[in-house]
């Protein structure tokens, strides 16, 4: 032991007095070197190495107890300050079909397993309280849900099915277990076979179903505008506006006032457009250029004044709060706003006034900010570009207002540029877009890429949403930052990062991780490495999952992914409930006004960013469902696959050109017995070794679509 302990003291102090701190300080968790060096910011091979060694000789002396192999943590004598264990811990549900949870606590901690015996009517996304049961060696940490703190869902979607004496709704949703009892008297006209929304009424203690009411009949299963508000009601969005709601909007004005127009910035005879996608019905944004003299430009970032017409507190206003946002579903928009509002008096329209709020810049040719200015304003949209034609216009040098096109996109070039350099990811998810029949029918899927108009736009939109926070949020002459509304990214969880590091380099692909910008630049090389190969998706996905979700907060962390210090959303308030929020806040303290209620703002905030969440899983399952209805009559046809996943129940494989994913399950090949290497992420076979590895090219055969779940299977074509 004496010999043990010489050797730590050879070894750096200081170093080994960080790692066992951080053992330390999780005495009830467990880390590899790998982990330990993550959690102390180390990405060098060689400290790295160091780390490993000061672990291994930790446990020679017993200061670290070896929990499974290769993971230690510190050993129960050596605690210097030991935390009592918690009983109780609040979290969120994770419910299965089977009826069996999972608890995702609040503080990070590791999930815990609910037997379906101790859910106790806890449904998934509830936020409920558990109590854990007695640690068992090997084994995940299990519970039991003692109470439901907050409900996730008030309203459920599915078919209703009768009989002579009761009814019962059998929700659509994969993650609720139960089906709903439905009284006779409370199905509110609806059939047998009908698709409906149902709220849940009651349940009680012994039973094990709940009770529940129809609250609309949505029709007949399978048709397009039935399975889209479908899903809607699935994630609690309002499938209607109140009367109130839509009586505001009908009695709305369109004429501007003289007296309106007098008190803003007149921009109707400055070079103005907007550019959209060929599809859009909106129009909250808009740019304007002006020359003032050689190498600097006045470029506007017009923004659509939906604060003009939506008071605070109003019907509109209310039932926008709840919304949070538009939601973008295959075919169609549903509204934050209704259509009057969205579609007509905020819209940017080509060829007529319209009232906006605006940034603007004064910029010299290397995209440098020289000045700034924020107000009301008026435009006079020129022309109402799609993102095809600008990109026409950018990739030829030719066409209508070519010259003010260019300069646009030469200066948003700029500003990409140095945004990459300062550390900024370039996360470029590939878009699933649908060609649709009358009817909503898929006749084709293409994929719609990111190219420089869209870039163009994005970048203005960028920096008018950075320079806004900047202006109201950083402190000036010493006075404190008033209450804002923040859109923020914080940097990516050690653990997650670390195991997604090590997950890539078994691919091939190596990820600096000494610094954020280093971390940055090998994100953005790894992205361009993948492009078009069959890990391209799963790569994407997991790399998006390792990093933390941006949200919405009056406390400004800044934005680790854009690499931006001050960073708020200002620029479509149309779609957006916190840019509404913004713009009011922004001109409220343009004219002096006392600062607002924190936290107030920030359950606002809260709000936002959940019904964001939900609409993104909406929008999610809306193209899931399209993707399965186009393949629904290519049963038995051959296509060419990607391996885009493999788990333990099979291959996913996606379809070349459509990123229709399917599973190829490995009961169904029959040609060996095959089991999943997670290590090497491959399936292989056990007697002749023949390997499914992800990004391997393969053929499919389509086996089986249930559209209902938004499901396909497929069979290898061996």
């Amino acid at each position: 032991m004496k010999n043990k302990a010489r050797n730590l003291k050879n070894q750096d102090s200081l170093l080994i007095k960080k790692v066992k701190t951080v053992f330390e300080n999780n005495p009830e968790s467990s880390f590899n070197y790998k982990q330990v060096a993550a959690r102390l910011g180390v990405g060098d091979r060689l400290t790295r190495d160091l780390i490993r060694r000061i672990v291994e000789q930790l446990f020679m002396s017993e200061t670290l107890a070896q929990s499974k192999r290769g993971k230690y943590r510190i050993s129960g004598e050596d605690i210097p300050f030991r935390k009592p264990v918690k009983t109780q811990i609040t979290g969120k549900v994770d419910m299965k079909q089977t009826g069996k949870a999972y608890v995702i606590p609040e503080d990070g901690s590791e999930d815990i397993f609910i037997a379906a015996t101790n859910t106790h009517h806890a449904l998934h996304g509830d936020t409920v309280k558990t109590f854990l049961f007695p640690a068992r060696k090997g084994h995940k940490r299990e519970g039991e849900i003692t109470e439901i703190i907050k409900r996730n869902k008030r309203q459920f979607s599915g078919i209703i099915e009768t009989t002579k004496n009761f009814a019962f709704l059998t929700p659509d949703s994969s993650n609720m277990p139960v089906d709903l009892f439905i009284p006779l008297n409370k199905l509110k006209g609806a059939k047998k076979g009908q698709k409906v929304v149902a709220i849940i009424t009651d349940w009680p203690e012994q039973s094990a179903n709940p009770f529940g009411e129809v609250i609309q009949v949505l029709g007949k299963p399978g048709e397009d505008k039935v399975e889209m508000n479908a899903i809607l009601a699935g994630i609690d969005f309002p499938l209607q506006f109140s009367p109130a709601a839509e009586k505001e909007a009908a009695e709305m004005d369109e004429k501007i006032p003289e007296n309106e127009i007098k008190k803003r910035r007149d921009f109707r005879d400055v070079f103005t457009i907007t550019i959209d996608p060929e599809d859009a019905k909106d129009f909250d944004d808009a740019l304007s250029l002006k020359i003032l003299s050689k190498g600097r430009y006045e470029v506007g970032v017009h923004i659509a004044d939906v604060s003009y017409f939506v008071q605070q507190g109003s019907a509109i206003d209310r039932e926008a709060g709840e919304r949070g946002t538009s939601v973008y579903m295959v075919g169609q928009t549903i509204p934050m706003l209704p259509e009057r509002l969205s579609n007509d008096l905020c819209s940017l329209k080509e060829g007529v006034d319209r009232l906006c709020f605006s940034a603007v810049f004064t910029l010299d040719d290397d995209a440098r900010v020289l000045d700034s200015w924020y107000g009301k304003t008026i435009i006079h949209s020129r022309k109402r570009y799609s993102y095809e034609q600008v990109q026409v216009v950018i990739e030829s040098g030719q066409g209508e207002n070519a010259d003010e096109i260019l300069r646009l996109n030469h200066l948003a070039l700029r500003l990409r540029e140095k945004r990459f350099q300062k550390g900024s990811f370039n996360f470029e998810t590939q878009e699933v877009r649908f060609k649709l029949d009358e009817q909503g029918k898929p006749l084709s899927i293409y994929i719609r890429e990111m190219k420089e108009a869209n870039k163009l736009i994005e970048d203005f939109m960028l920096l008018a949403n950075r320079m806004v926070a900047e202006h109201i949020g950083k402190k000036k002459g010493g006075q404190p930052a008033k209450t804002f509304v923040y859109r923020v990214h914080d940097s990516p969880n050690a653990e997650k990062l670390e195991t997604f590091t090590q997950f890539v380099a078994r691919l091939g692909f190596k990820l600096k991780v000494s610094s954020k910008r280093n971390l940055a630049e090998s994100y953005n090389q790894l992205f361009r490495d993948i492009k078009g190969t069959g890990t391209e998706n799963m790569i994407e996905t997991i790399a998006i999952r390792t990093m933390a979700k941006a949200y919405y907060t009056t406390n400004n962390i800044g934005h680790y992914g854009l690499a931006f210090t001050w960073y708020t959303h200002f620029t479509s308030p149309i779609r957006r409930y916190p840019d509404l929020l913004v713009h009011r806040l922004l001109y409220a303290y343009m004219q002096d006004a006392p600062g607002v209620a924190k936290e107030e703002y920030e359950m606002l905030c809260e709000q936002a960013s959940e019904m964001e969440r939900r609409a993104v899983d909406a929008e999610r399952m809306s193209v899931r469902y399209k993707q399965a209805e186009y393949m629904l009559d290519k049963v038995g046809q051959e296509f060419n696959a990607l391996i885009s996943g493999v788990s333990k129940w099979g291959i996913f494989a996606e379809i070349t050109g459509t990123k229709c994913e399917g599973m190829i399950r490995l009961r169904d090949l029959e040609d060996d017995y095959y089991f999943l290497d997670e290590e090497n992420y491959q399936i292989l076979g056990q007697r002749y070794g023949h390997c499914f590895k992800l990004g391997d090219r393969i053929r499919i055969r389509v086996k089986r679509i249930d559209l209902a779940r938004k499901q396909m299977d497929y069979e290898w074509v061996g």
